[in-house]
């Protein structure tokens, strides 16, 4: 039940999002990412997780006011810090192949921060900070399966579309493309949590 609920909303903010009614936008942005954590709870699925998806509602709320964005980026910075805490675990077990993962994601994130970092103005250390710990999850998530490992990459994307934006260097549907690629990582952040490392989720089973 939770699980259709979380899609239900998904798509209707969606549409929302494209046709621009705000109030609606507002609350099913805001009911989101509680109702993905109801669901992944009633799974048994780690707490970690579960906070993980709390704290980002504090975020995606904080977002939705004007001079509250470092507001939102502490708590999204909060939600990584349980991400990548659950997440150790496996990449502690990764062998070499963690190094390639971080390899790779270093370049990425070096890259990234060279683009956007001339249009930051005053948000520039506060970015580029937040930035370590989104990376961190998308390396550490990589470490456990596909599911958790797509799940980072999309947080990842997401996250730097918004930076983007705030560089002056919007897509066109920016806001469309930022939620999908959100509501898409979180599902399967929380998804591939609840298998072992490596496995295949039940949720998905």
């Amino acid at each position: 039940m939770a699980r259709i609920l979380f899609f239900v909303l998904g798509a209707v903010h969606l549409v929302v999002l494209a046709v621009g009614i705000p109030v609606v936008e507002f609350t099913t942005k805001a009911l989101l990412m509680p109702v993905l954590a109801w669901w992944l709870h009633g799974q048994g699925g780690p707490r970690l997780m579960v906070a993980g998806l709390l704290l980002s509602t504090g975020g995606d709320v904080a977002l939705e006011f004007d001079g509250f964005f470092i507001v939102g980026m502490a708590f999204f910075a909060a939600a990584h810090v349980c991400y990548v805490t659950f997440f150790a675990r496996s990449f502690a077990a990764a062998g070499r192949r963690r190094w390639t993962i971080t390899g790779v994601y270093a370049v990425v994130w070096a890259v990234l921060v060279v683009l956007l970092w001339p249009g930051l103005g005053d948000l520039q250390i506060p970015v580029a900070v937040y930035s370590l710990l989104l990376t961190a999850t998308a390396v550490f998530s990589a470490a456990r399966g596909v599911l958790t490992g797509v799940g980072g990459a999309l947080f990842l994307v997401s996250d730097s579309l918004i930076a983007f934006r705030i560089a002056d260097m919007e897509l066109p549907m920016h806001g469309l493309l930022v939620m999908l690629t959100y509501m898409a990582a979180q599902y399967l952040l929380a998804s591939g949590s609840l298998a072992r490392s490596g496995g295949r989720s039940p949720a998905l089973a």
